[in-house]
């Protein structure tokens, strides 16, 4: 962003340039004025402008102040770096925690429903730390389906991730 800005955002209506630090208006319905949407009005007749083809029920132009351009160049750039951290590189996705340290340690299995498993299935009691065991089992078959994902440029993680994991008994039957 090295050009001089010369205005905060363009009207939806008439594309009039909305100066910095001016009032401009935005509609009411919370789907007109959603980050993606993000209808700006210049004056309550380009507001008016757009209703008919919203058919809203009920709704008005509400009345904002555009920041200064310092404010916004600052606004733009810390989203600029929140984009950055959520890109995946090629080998993987893009860890969000810089350390194993910052990552949650809670347990990852709800206890009554394993204990209530292992009774049925054997009629054996489970000890506590058999859950904290079994997180970081889980843990690591997440980080390894992470990898996958991320070797597939995938940002979502899937069930075919963990396939990997067929050493597991699935019947024990």
């Amino acid at each position: 962003m090295t050009e001089q800005l010369e205005h905060f955002r363009l009207c939806s209506s008439c594309k009039t340039p909305l100066a910095f630090e001016s009032t401009y208006y935005v509609c009411s319905v919370s789907t007109c004025n959603r980050k993606r949407t993000g209808l700006t009005f210049c004056s309550v007749a380009c507001y008016d402008a757009h209703l008919p083809g919203m058919r809203h029920r009920s709704s008005w132009a509400e009345e904002e102040r555009a920041p200064s351009r310092d404010a916004f160049l600052r606004e733009q750039q810390a989203e600029q770096a929140k984009q950055e951290r959520a890109q995946p590189d090629r080998s993987g996705a893009q860890p969000l925690a810089t350390s194993d340290d910052e990552l949650p340690r809670e347990v990852l299995i709800v206890v009554s429903k394993l204990k209530k498993y292992i009774k049925a299935r054997s009629g054996m009691n489970t000890s506590e730390d058999t859950m904290e065991a079994l997180s970081d089992i889980v843990r690591a078959a997440c980080d390894q389906a992470v990898r996958e994902a991320g070797r597939d440029d995938r940002r979502t993680v899937k069930a075919r991730d963990f396939a990997g994991l067929d050493k597991f008994p699935r019947d024990f039957g």
